[in-house]
């Protein structure tokens, strides 16, 4: 503890009075100059390199300010004791003079960037340490990777991430947080990074040290020498589990509106059938010579409604796992879901098939996303309006698959608004939208490994918008699911 107290005693002294310790180091560097000229025979031939070396040494460590003043040291001693006659300011000969001047410029110049480099030095080591601390306590999980597949750093992010500790994870095989069935995901990256590529952020999941599996944003870049040698890569990986639980939660309420949509509708699908199920009983009761032809067409509205209730529930129910599918069967269903909205705006809808509709994927997401969009085009068109759908079995992309389109001759979308509609929560409902139908629709079609394209104009003959959706024919998880 003591000898805490005298060292805590030195600093502060060297703290206040750090002025007088730099400028008194220009002093015993000049000292130090003018020792070795007058005991070193060797040195003896070289004052002027010996002061030049002085005034560097402190420019490095002391400063400008102090360099100067070695400088003027310098140059009266150069003046006073090595030249001749000795111990005299007096300049006898013009070659002294200029060789004084000439110093005095060299040293001030080679001082200032002696000082010049040392900054930068600074400067780089600053941001050195700047950076590697923003690496080190960054909540994200980086860390480097050798061409050979193996961790060679880890920060404190990823320990948090993935479990592992950084003795336990520096020298062992990347591979041991990808889960098994992502290992062509893997792969494919490295291939990508050995040909000096560059990883966009994507969407995946990577496995814990207690072996459960977390979703993360991941993007991986190479890592290259001076030379432009690829010697490794980098990987920072974000967890996005409340993210995806957000999100999740958000998809979970437009279900819900969607569904209240469909109860409505399946409300006053089978209200009509009741209705005169009600009136025939009345009839047959009152009628008796009539009751069995009353109760023939009673007969004939319950078995409706049985039908859609049937209905009913293959609509509303989805499968845990993707299967096999006909779109324009689900768009057929949707269809009569809504008839009765449609058919009270005096919306003609014209429906156009053509070729196999057969799909791979989840049919309750599917009939969400075409209901979203069906209700869209519903809403923005007029009474006597037009709505057109089409389902075609095309190639994208060099992918088998269905195109779905939806246009309207509606109010149309404006081209700042057109920009925003598949963020979430924007709507140009005003009031009377949520703003997540064509977010979660979107996010629908990309799970599939699908794509959603819109086209709008809000003048001219051909007003309207039309969306357009392509599904592959089999079904494959999109990396950002």
């Amino acid at each position: 503890m003591p000898h805490k107290k005298l060292m805590f005693r030195q600093w502060t002294f060297l703290k206040r009075h750090w002025t007088l310790v730099q400028y008194s180091s220009a002093v015993l560097a000049a000292w130090v100059a003018l020792s070795l000229w007058t005991f070193s025979p060797v040195l003896h031939r070289h004052p002027f390199a010996l002061f030049l070396a002085a005034v560097v040494v402190t420019a490095r460590f002391c400063g400008l300010g102090p360099a100067l003043f070695c400088c003027a040291v310098s140059t009266a001693c150069l003046d006073f004791i090595v030249f001749l006659p000795r111990y005299s300011f007096a300049i006898n000969t013009r070659d002294d003079a200029e060789r004084l001047a000439v110093f005095l410029a060299l040293a001030i110049l080679v001082g200032s960037l002696a000082r010049q480099r040392t900054l930068a030095e600074l400067r780089a080591e600053r941001s050195m340490h700047e950076m590697a601390a923003i690496v080190e306590y960054s909540d994200d999980a980086i860390f480097s990777i050798t061409p050979g597949g193996i961790i060679a750093s880890w920060n404190r992010g990823a320990e948090r991430l993935y479990g592992y500790t950084a003795v336990e994870a520096v020298g062992a095989p990347v591979l041991i947080l990808v889960p098994s069935d992502r290992r062509d995901e893997a792969e494919r990256n490295q291939h990508m990074l050995l040909r000096g590529e560059s990883v966009e952020p994507y969407k995946t999941e990577r496995r814990h040290k207690d072996g459960t599996l977390v979703p993360v944003l991941l993007t991986v870049s190479p890592l290259r020498s001076r030379e432009g040698k690829i010697v490794g890569a980098s990987a920072i990986t974000r967890n996005i589990s409340e993210q995806k639980r957000s999100e999740e939660a958000v998809r979970r309420s437009d279900k819900l509106a969607t569904a209240g949509r469909l109860a409505a509708s399946i409300a006053h699908e089978i209200n009509n059938p009741l209705e005169a199920v009600l009136n025939l009983l009345y009839l047959a009761r009152n009628d008796p010579h009539r009751a069995g032809q009353y109760l023939e067409m009673a007969e004939q509205e319950v078995v409706r409604v049985a039908r859609l209730a049937q209905s009913t529930l293959g609509f509303v129910r989805d499968s845990s796992s993707p299967g096999p599918m006909d779109a324009a069967r689900i768009m057929d269903e949707v269809l009569d879901f809504y008839a009765h909205q449609l058919h009270a705006k005096q919306i003609d809808v014209t429906r156009r098939y053509r070729g196999s509709a057969q799909i791979s994927g989840y049919s309750g997401e599917i009939r969400q996303l075409l209901t979203n969009l069906l209700m869209n085009a519903a809403d923005a068109v007029n009474h006597d309006g037009t709505i057109q759908v089409r389902v075609a079995h095309q190639w994208s992309g060099g992918n088998e698959g269905v195109r779905i389109t939806l246009s309207d001759n509606g109010s149309g979308i404006p081209a700042d608004a057109l920009r925003r509609i598949f963020e979430p929560f924007y709507s140009t409902k005003q009031d009377a939208g949520t703003g997540l139908g064509l977010w979660v629709s979107r996010g629908i079609v990309e799970r599939h490994g699908g794509s959603i394209r819109v086209r709008s104009r809000i003048t001219g003959l051909h007003r309207g918008t039309v969306f357009s959706i392509f599904l592959p024919h089999s079904y494959v998880a999109s990396r950002v699911a």
